[in-house]
């Protein structure tokens, strides 16, 4: 099973007016492990990044004047993330609205909501009344964060990787059961399994003698028990 854990870091918080997309970072997953996989992408705005922005992401305009447009790279950043992986988002709904929007502005295909996981969802079920922020998981389950004095949306997606592992039980899930080749390879078959009939019956075990001995006991017993009724087949 293959997974992306993604971030964006943004300009804003609304593409609606005029924010935009300024990095995306991406792990893949196989398998619920991490296979080295990355995606890292910055990208020029066209439009100057708010104080506030700069002091969150520590992106300032004359880092980003020379990065690609969106429209570039779009199609690149669709090839990772393929057709079918589920990509794990800490507050997906922030995410896919500006990746769509810039998804949209560049006639590239729209990714469907329902391939987001969102880990702050997971997070509020399995810890309700908790904190679910990535630095309050991270505390939680003593994941290193001392790196993220900025936000990076590579470095985020890494450590939320570690985070999503965790909220979905560790490191090893499967307990090492999956096999070189794609455990679920046949799985469906495997569901849909049901006991047959054997094409051919198992032979019997009991010996002529043991026939004649057990039809001898169930005889004495007389005529109307219970086992001489079962036996005549009545």
């Amino acid at each position: 099973m293959r997974e992306i854990v993604l971030d964006t870091e943004t300009t804003g918080f609304e593409p609606e007016t005029g924010d935009r997309l300024v990095e995306i970072g991406a792990v893949e997953l196989l398998n619920h492990m991490p296979t080295g996989r990355t995606y890292h992408q910055y990208i020029n705005p066209q439009r100057g990044m708010p104080d506030e922005a700069f002091q969150v992401h520590g992106l300032g305009d004359d880092f980003l004047r020379d990065k690609p447009l969106f429209a570039a790279v779009g199609q690149d950043f669709l090839d990772f993330i393929g057709n079918d992986a589920k990509l794990v988002i800490h507050n997906a709904a922030f995410d896919m609205k500006f990746l769509n929007a810039e998804l949209g502005w560049a006639k590239l295909p729209l990714i469907p909501m329902d391939r987001a996981v969102d880990t702050v969802a997971i997070a509020r079920r399995k810890f309700p009344g908790s904190p679910a922020s990535l630095d309050a998981l991270c505390r939680r389950f003593g994941i290193d964060n001392s790196s993220r004095t900025l936000h990076g949306a590579l470095l985020d997606s890494e450590i939320l990787a570690e985070v999503y592992l965790e909220l979905i039980g560790g490191r090893q899930p499967d307990f090492g059961l999956s096999a070189d080749t794609d455990r679920r390879a046949g799985a469906d078959a495997a569901d849909d399994w049901r006991p047959r009939p054997r094409p051919e019956p198992l032979p019997a075990r009991l010996t002529e003698e043991e026939k004649a001995a057990h039809a001898a006991f169930v005889a004495a017993l007389g005529d109307d028990t219970l086992w001489a009724r079962i036996w005549s087949g009545a």
